[in-house]
């Protein structure tokens, strides 16, 4: 009997019932892989009430660096998902100058990919809804 909790060979023993079960395989399953190539493209996901409407057809939105092609996305997103992608869709988004009080300001210049994966596939990021 250990003293503070189980001995390692009680902890091995229920690792291996676990295992078994195929608990800790499903939960290896919903987490998103960091990918070097991910991280390097992707900035982050594009969260608003049209991102969401397009989520009920297979599409994501995605914030990429200005340099990023549709071919990169489509690997940095199988890469770091586990999905396929179907079809990627860019759109540049130009600089716009703002009012913040009585100082002008600019707001930034972005780059969105619209990815739209297989069907019956989908992204876990993106379940959360409005």
């Amino acid at each position: 009997m250990a003293l503070f909790g189980n001995t390692t060979e009680e902890k091995e023993t229920s690792a291996a019932k676990k295992a078994s079960a195929g608990l800790v395989a499903s939960k290896k399953a919903l987490v998103k892989k960091e990918s070097p190539l991910a991280t390097r493209i992707l900035s982050r996901p594009r969260i608003t009430e049209k991102s969401y409407a397009l989520n009920a057809l297979n599409q994501y939105v995605f914030v990429v660096t200005k340099t990023a092609t549709k071919k990169s996305v489509k690997r940095a997103v199988e890469e770091a998902y586990g999905v396929q992608v179907e079809k990627v869709r860019m759109v540049r988004l130009p600089a716009k100058t703002r009012m913040f009080g009585k100082n002008m300001g600019m707001k930034s210049a972005i780059k969105k990919a619209i990815v739209s994966v297989m069907k019956g596939q989908s992204l876990e990021l993106f379940k959360g809804g409005i």
